[in-house]
């Protein structure tokens, strides 16, 4: 976010733009630099949705190779910054070797840059100071993020196909509206009794050559807008609410919003959290509804109760992940089997996904069928009924 700041600087007031994850990364930062601030004011601004330019998994794999080839940590992050260009990766880098010749903790370096560094990345490298096998931790992470990915790029496979039906049936009409059907519509310009296939042929011909060009400007200046509004967080988070609410919908959502919380919660265990700490941080992860869910047991867990038998009370297990975690605490192998929770429900949400595209795409191409037909069918029919009152 960005802030206005009036700030002290020997004794002269300054003003200055800084952007800052939150208000006390911004005091911090100012306070490094010798500045007193005054006042802090955030902008907020109408802004698309920016991703940052800071290549995460690759600066993980990186330091997962440099740290088991021997290096110090410092010694790793400062080859990562040497080999970086002049971009936003050196500048994260640089601020990251500050922090630790400060003699900061890593975690502690990596919470002030939260725009670059998720909280469960922060929550690993913590878990992973206090036992010393930062590498092994970095690697399991990146593994967890390795699924996730596949989860979402099976979500967005199955998106493609119909977003191309979609383009291309769209161009089609266009094409129809715009070109065939005025040329078609002059063959009717002359005749005075007319049926009402041609009669509207006729006006939206006369239409076009009137205002065609005005029309098709907003038409393509409309689908601009759209586009620009759905790539705000706002408008996306609308839509997914009310895309959520679908009859069914809701069942495949609780699915992936499980696989996420199963494998974060496995993550953090194998680092070292406890059960409650690993909840309380991958709660985050889950929908309100299912992390109010999530809170209640949580505090069940606190008063002793298990989390086998705490989690399918409130509807945050599928059945197979209820037996998974019994034998987990039975066997002292909860990481594990919450890992392997996961991994069913991932399978889950592979059939759904499978059986939506194999309904959604049919009915989608009957849509765009049936859409061009009718302009077809309106195009020609006039010319059938003018034939049978020759006859």
């Amino acid at each position: 976010m960005r802030y206005k700041v009036k700030a002290l600087q020997a004794g002269r007031l300054t003003e200055l733009e800084l952007d800052a994850s939150n208000e006390a990364d911004l005091r911090e930062r100012l306070s490094s630099r010798g500045l007193q601030a005054v006042s802090i004011q955030a902008e907020r601004r109408f802004t698309l949705k920016k991703k940052s330019d800071f290549a995460l998994s690759l600066f993980t794999q990186e330091l997962i190779a440099l740290l088991e080839a021997g290096l110090t940590l410092v010694e790793a992050v400062e080859t990562l910054r040497d080999k970086s260009g002049q971009d936003g990766s050196r500048v994260v880098l640089t601020r990251m070797i500050e922090g630790l010749y400060q003699g900061l903790p890593l975690s502690r370096v990596l919470s002030s840059m939260a725009e670059h560094f998720p909280p469960l990345y922060i929550a690993t490298v913590g878990s992973a100071e206090k036992t010393g096998h930062l590498a092994d931790a970095l690697k399991r992470y990146h593994h967890y993020e390795s699924r996730l990915a596949m989860v979402r790029k099976k979500v967005v496979s199955a998106l493609v196909y119909p977003m191309v039906i979609i383009t291309i049936g769209g161009s089609i009409m266009l094409f129809l509206l715009f070109y065939v059907i005025p040329k078609f519509s002059q063959i009717y310009a002359s005749m005075k009794t007319l049926p009402f296939a041609a009669q509207v042929m006729l006006w939206w011909g006369e239409l076009v050559h009137s205002n065609g060009k005005l029309i098709f400007a907003a038409i393509i200046g409309s689908i601009a807008a759209i586009i620009a509004l759905l790539r705000t967080q706002t408008v996306q988070t609308m839509l997914q609410e009310l895309f959520w609410r679908i009859p069914r919908l809701e069942e495949y959502r609780r699915l992936f919003a499980l696989t996420r919380f199963y494998r974060t919660v496995g993550l953090l265990l194998a680092g070292g959290l406890s059960v409650v700490g690993a909840m309380e941080l991958a709660a985050q992860l889950l929908p309100q509804s299912m992390r109010l869910a999530l809170t209640r047991a949580i505090v069940d867990i606190k008063s002793g109760q298990s989390v086998s038998g705490t989690l399918p009370k409130y509807g945050l297990t599928t059945p197979v992940s209820e037996r998974l975690l019994r034998v987990g605490e039975q066997s002292g192998e909860l990481a594990t089997m919450t890992e392997r929770a996961a991994q069913f429900c991932d399978e889950e949400l592979e059939r759904a996904i499978e059986m939506f595209t194999k309904l959604f795409e049919p009915i989608l191409m009957l849509v765009i069928g049936v859409l061009i037909g009718t302009i077809v069918f309106l195009l020609y029919m006039p010319i059938f009924e003018l034939a049978g009152n020759m006859q």
